[in-house]
């Protein structure tokens, strides 16, 4: 297994009263159901 790194930076959407993060297209392909990936949220800016 080949361990691949992103850092993105992104705002926060919102779906009803839930906030979400939208995964962007180009990691689309890699991030196919079942597949595990460790997440670190850093708020930058309230």
């Amino acid at each position: 297994m080949e361990l691949k790194q992103y850092t993105i930076t992104k705002k926060i959407a919102k779906h009803g009263n839930q906030a979400i993060i939208i995964v962007p297209k180009l990691l689309e392909d890699k991030l196919e159901p079942g597949t595990i990936a460790k997440v670190i949220i850093e708020v930058l800016e309230v």
